[in-house]
């Protein structure tokens, strides 16, 4: 239950709990952003922007960077299913890229293929030229199939290419935070908050996994950094209101008690 709990406040909480205008998604597994401005929109605008790029799609779908972008916003306003199908449109196009196949292996698990996401996510991938945003993105898919120990060693992977990546680190505390472990993925979060190039998202998962310890006025105040106080507030209500109606923070507290005195 406890898994299912922190999974779940995982996506709300990102998503500001469905009221503050923000898009409900996870940061874990991101790959290769095409465009970081996108994690600063709110719903409108993103929609604008999803609007706007469809165009430029309608007009060259063979365009690889278009493709990219639509996709990439057709996510983060929900439409899973309409960005698989434009990835694997883009996939076709381009079959020997690696940052495509990457991108169109996230569509496939937004949409609930992670078998299926984990097989492209391998065929993009070549001993003699290892990726760290595939080693990642496959950590992720693990991470989601339940695969926790085989998640973690391709993180530990994808950070012996790219040391201290903010992304990996992230994605590494996320990994514990769906095992119930939010005092090992505080550390790894903030190690990744303290990187040059974190975004939101990284700050936002940290402010999370304070609030899962039930640190909610310093969640809040990490939280404040990136959202307005309402949002903040909004995201803290529903994590507190959770965590009690399913007995979650007894259960962490039970869990934290018996770490420190073992």
């Amino acid at each position: 239950m406890l898994r299912s709990t922190c999974a779940v406040a995982l996506a709300l909480f990102l998503g500001g709990c469905g009221a503050t205008n923000k898009p409900d998604r996870i940061s874990t597994g991101s790959v290769a952003p095409v465009s970081h401005s996108y994690d600063q929109m709110n719903m409108e605008q993103l929609k604008q922007a999803e609007a706007s790029m469809g165009k430029a799609y309608e007009r060259n779908p063979k365009d690889r960077n278009t493709g990219l972008n639509y996709a990439n916003l057709l996510m983060m306003t929900g439409k899973n299913t309409q960005a698989l199908a434009v990835m694997q449109q883009v996939a076709i196009a381009y079959p020997a890229d690696r940052e495509v196949l990457a991108s169109y292996g996230k569509a496939q698990a937004a949409a609930g293929q992670l078998e299926q996401a984990l097989n492209t996510i391998n065929r993009a991938q070549t001993p003699d030229r290892p990726d760290w945003r595939l080693f990642s993105a496959e950590g992720a898919v693990l991470d989601q199939l339940g695969r926790s120990n085989e998640a973690r060693a391709k993180y530990r992977q994808a950070l012996d290419l790219k040391p201290n990546d903010p992304s990996i680190l992230s994605n590494l505390g996320m990994s514990y935070v769906l095992q119930s472990d939010p005092r090992t993925a505080e550390t790894y979060l903030r190690s990744a908050a303290s990187q040059p190039g974190a975004d939101s998202r990284i700050r936002q998962n940290l402010a999370l996994v304070v609030g899962l310890q039930g640190r909610f006025e310093e969640a809040q105040r990490i939280a404040m950094q990136e959202l307005s106080a309402q949002q903040a507030q909004a995201n803290l209500a529903y994590l507190r209101g959770m965590l009690a109606q399913q007995n979650a923070w007894s259960q962490l507290s039970d869990k934290n008690k018996k770490t420190a005195t073992n």
